[in-house]
């Protein structure tokens, strides 16, 4: 009898997250939504970003993180929001983008299956110039451009991840089910 694969109707779910979800989260949401679509797997893996405090609520991305994503293809059109406590029942992965973030998302997380979600964005990257990405808020052009470059490595090695994860969502049928 032919054995053929069976494709659950499951997806990889990311959440981005930094403190204000106006810099670093949002960028990495824009950099990840592009290689995914470019990577054709736009249906089976969903994008959000957050931010750990609510204080840019309802605020687009910070002006000069939009302009110098802008520069390099991507558009930050997310809307800022703060985490919620839902986030950890609904999404795969949580990313923090420092050791700050990780913390106060484990401080937040409801119960231990919540906090293993939890990773820091620099574990993805391939280049491993960094153990954290910095916030760009207060410095100058260099701080932007330094944070995208720092996302575009670690998004890319996510992606890899991600697509490893997507090949584990394809499972053989049961021995019952080829009867």
């Amino acid at each position: 009898m032919e054995r053929s694969l069976v494709m659950k109707e499951e997806k990889v779910r990311l959440l981005f997250v930094c403190l204000g979800n106006i810099c670093r989260s949002p960028s990495a949401e824009a950099v990840m939504k592009k290689l995914v679509k470019d990577a054709g797997l736009g249906d089976r893996i969903e994008i959000d970003s957050a931010g750990i405090t609510g204080y840019h609520e309802g605020d687009r991305a910070d002006s000069r993180m939009r302009a110098h994503a802008a520069r390099r293809g991507y558009s930050l059109d997310s809307i800022s929001r703060p985490v919620r406590q839902w986030d950890f029942h609904d999404f795969d992965l949580i990313i923090g983008m420092d050791d700050q973030n990780i913390t106060d998302l484990k401080r937040m997380a409801p119960d231990l299956e919540s906090v293993a979600k939890i990773h820091q964005m620099t574990e993805f990257s391939r280049n491993k110039l960094y153990d954290h990405v910095p916030d760009p808020y207060y410095s100058g052009a260099e701080g932007f451009e330094l944070v995208l470059d720092l996302l575009e490595d670690a998004c890319a090695g996510l992606l890899e991840y991600c697509k490893d994860r997507i090949c584990l969502l394809y499972t053989s049928p049961s021995p019952r089910d080829m009867r």
